[in-house]
């Protein structure tokens, strides 16, 4: 049901890359979808949710997740949250033991981080426009914040959309180009003219290189391809689906 990273393994530490896999949704939700704000059933997702704090070992109201939208803000938490009380933010840190940082996905990538030595974590909701923006690094100064040491935070980027899923047009290829002339790196040409297919995960995994953290963990998995085990917007929008669910993606300081 849920993917873990060696670089986040630690005894004080619980994490999980979850896929949509074993719980109550049916149907375009099938099964495990996360996300309040998806259209499914409400009761449902909170009883998915259930399933996912049980597998971390916390309760419901201790897994946070914030309204995403896709920038660079940080929260930093001393306590839960009800859901419907979630403030706006990509990314998500604590030193507080029990609480579950959650990041919702259906493509965009979720970036779990660690200090095991002084027990600070951090949880970042990483698309094109929160990694471009700078969530990354701002999460991992919200750690160092709390006392974490850049020089002892792991991270690791869970599965999102693959580079050979990832089409792009030529003002996005532009977008990042004028930002850095390395940027082009991260882009090959799509077999669609004037389009490119954009590497995420590459750019994501570079981002953290230049922020000083070590050891990195890279999830291989493609979102938009894995049908069975994962949600994606892209596929969703390419066959004209009006919703789809969310997967869960948490770590969690033990108690």
């Amino acid at each position: 049901m849920f993917l873990t990273s060696p670089n986040l393994s630690a005894p004080n530490i619980q994490h999980g890359f979850f896929t949509r896999k074993g719980g109550k949704s049916s149907g375009i939700y099938g099964s495990l979808n996360c996300g309040y704000g998806s259209g499914d059933d409400i009761d449902i997702v909170c009883a998915n949710r259930t399933i996912v704090a049980d597998m971390l070992g916390t309760d419901a109201d201790s897994l946070c997740t914030a309204f995403q939208i896709h920038s660079n803000k940080v929260i930093t938490l001393d306590r839960p949250w009800h859901w419907k009380d979630a403030p706006e933010a990509d990314a998500l840190v604590t030193k507080t033991p029990g609480i579950a940082l959650g990041i919702l996905s259906a493509d965009c990538l979720p970036v779990l981080f660690a200090d095991t030595k002084r027990n600070i974590i951090g949880a970042a909701h990483a698309g094109w426009k929160g990694a471009f923006s700078g969530i990354i690094e701002a999460t991992i100064e919200a750690m160092e914040q709390l006392g974490a040491q850049k020089t002892d935070i792991a991270a690791a980027i869970g599965p999102g959309i693959a580079q050979k899923s990832y089409e792009v047009g030529a003002e996005f290829q532009e977008r990042f180009v004028q930002a850095s002339a390395v940027n082009n790196a991260y882009f090959i040409p799509s077999p669609r003219p004037s389009h490119f297919l954009f590497d995420l995960k590459a750019y994501a995994k570079d981002r953290l290189e230049k922020s000083g953290i070590a050891p990195i963990n890279v999830l291989a998995q493609d979102t938009c391809l894995q049908e069975d085990t994962f949600f994606s917007f892209r596929r969703a929008t390419l066959r004209g689906e009006p919703v789809y669910g969310r997967q869960i993606s948490a770590i969690m300081l033990k108690k």
